[in-house]
């Protein structure tokens, strides 16, 4: 399939999906929130778009790595945006993560204009990042991840019209397709949207940071790569970032709680 029809029928049934469960989701949120809703959707389904076709021109590690780099974009707008003051421990996990993707993903670099393309995709997913930090709420988490669902569809299918709309050729391609408009699309967003509405976006940021750790962790498991002292030590550095914006705060707190409790 087209890259764009892909996106546009993985996250129509994604749509679908979230509609189905809870019909008045969308109806229930509020004029500000449904603004808000479409506002992020077109962020998330612009930079899938300006993601894919710079991926045209770049491999697909550069582009992973490039993508990534929206650990440091976040803590960055959210200064300026929302006024948030970052604390140096969080600028240190940011330099940890982003090396650690460095070596997770990296394997040559230059600068042209996939990269180009690749880094303005992670500009928009660092302002998506922090819009849902600034707007979701347990109680709208629902409700806005259907209302973008609905909105990415709507922009992907615009990116799929010049080319025509192809459909998955086989039973296989509809079950890979469906998989990742459930799995890895509704259900993602629904906990990325109701997580967030209890963390900061820096902190986001840098959890999801995680992901190359977890597909090179899978790819492993499954078979499909060996492990490698790129993957270890690449795993290792973006651990130490989580390490530093949430389990280091939470011990220091713990410790407070306790010395108070003596």
């Amino acid at each position: 399939m087209d890259v764009a029809d892909y996106l546009a029928l993985r996250f129509l049934i994604a749509a679908v999906a979230l509609i189905a469960i809870h019909p008045p989701a969308i109806s229930k949120l509020s004029r500000l929130d449904r603004g808000r809703g479409v506002a992020l959707g077109i962020m998330y389904g612009v930079a899938q778009l300006v993601q894919t076709e710079g991926l045209r021109h770049t491999s697909a590690s550069v582009s992973g790595f490039v993508t990534g780099m929206y650990v440091v974009f976040t803590p960055l707008l959210a200064a300026v945006i929302l006024r948030h003051k970052i604390g140096k421990w969080a600028w240190v996990a940011v330099v940890l993560a982003t090396v650690g993707l460095g070596v997770l993903s990296l394997r040559g670099f230059s600068m042209g204009t996939g990269e180009l393309l690749t880094l303005a995709s992670a500009g928009l997913y660092a302002l998506h990042i922090i819009g849902l930090g600034a707007w979701s709420t347990p109680s709208n988490a629902f409700g806005l991840s259907a209302l973008q669902m609905v909105t990415i569809t709507a922009v992907c299918g615009i990116g799929a019209i010049p080319g025509g709309f192809s459909l998955p050729s086989g039973t296989g391609d509809w079950i890979a397709v469906i998989y990742m408009a459930l799995i890895a699309g509704a259900v993602a967003l629904i906990v990325q949207t109701w997580a967030q509405a209890h963390l900061t976006p820096t902190r986001a940021a840098i959890a999801m940071t995680m992901e190359p750790v977890f597909a090179s962790a899978f790819a492993v498991l499954f078979g499909t790569e060996s492990v490698t002292g790129r993957m270890l030590i690449g795993g290792a550095l973006v651990m130490s970032a989580m390490y530093l914006v949430e389990l280091a705060p939470r011990r220091k707190f713990e410790a407070e709680v306790q010395h108070l409790g003596q």
